[in-house]
């Protein structure tokens, strides 16, 4: 789970509790009427702008903001180096059994396809296209949340346009105009509130997580091809060091620069 974005998230929320909570009226700031128009409006837009099932399947992009388990650089050279001089002194087929093991499906696939003879140029070429698929699953995510940050705003201003007509109708009875008033200022904002708090943060997320996922798979290709060309474990683990900044590989694998 990714304290972050829980505890960045929850923290927001509960500031501005406290802050409305600290003054009388409090139960002007919660009204359904008002939560309707904007998360309505905003999730109709996107539901216009997007195929269905690119909406809903945006659902599993969005757990990796929230439950993302990156895989940590070091232990995966440090693999990758022990797989490299396995297989040069047992041979590639020794490596099945370790195959079989591993969760991450993408290094699953990308050995399996090494193990079982593939050639080098079309395991990277496979490897690429699955992770060019992958940055687009990505990106999609990422786009359909900046969606509904931009729209949120927007029936936020039509909620107020709503509550305003509503107030402008009732000025013959002073009684009705609190009411108008409220849906008018309260659908702003929360329209700001779920584009600023939620749905940015979350896009802005999902493009870190996206790069770093990218950075990690491209680094993963790279060691499959040369564990495969037989490269010597130090030149493997040279060649994969140059993923990392310099300042992080002085840190990494005993690297002393």
């Amino acid at each position: 789970m990714d304290l972050s974005t829980i505890l960045g998230m929850t923290g927001g929320f509960l500031l501005m509790g406290v802050a409305i909570f600290m003054k009388p009226g409090a139960s002007f700031f919660f009204k359904i009427d008002a939560f309707i128009i904007v998360m309505g409006g905003t999730i109709a837009a996107t539901l216009t702008q997007y195929p269905l099932k690119d909406f809903l399947g945006v659902m599993n992009v969005t757990k990796k903001a929230f439950l993302h388990k990156a895989i940590p650089v070091d232990e995966l050279i440090e693999k990758l180096i022990d797989l490299s001089r396995r297989a040069r002194v047992e041979g590639l087929l020794s490596l099945e059994k370790d195959i079989a093991d591993m969760d991450d499906a993408f290094m699953k696939k990308g050995l399996q396809l090494m193990v079982d003879g593939t050639e080098m140029e079309i395991l990277r070429q496979l490897m690429n296209t699955e992770l060019d698929y992958l940055e687009d699953r990505h990106l999609m995510g990422q786009s359909i949340f900046k969606a509904l940050a931009g729209y949120a705003p927007a029936f936020g201003m039509v909620g107020t346009l709503i509550g305003l007509i509503q107030m402008l109708q009732s000025l013959s009875d002073p009684s009705k105009i609190g009411a108008g008033m409220a849906v008018a200022l309260v659908t702003t904002l929360y329209g700001v509130i779920f584009a600023n708090l939620v749905f940015t943060p979350i896009a802005g997320k999902l493009k870190e997580r996206s790069i770093s996922e990218v950075l990690t798979r491209q680094l993963a290709i790279e060691g499959i091809c040369s564990i495969q060309a037989g490269d010597n474990p130090r030149l493997l683990k040279d060649k994969l060091l140059t993923f990392l900044a310099p300042k992080d590989r002085k840190e990494s694998l005993g690297e002393d620069g």
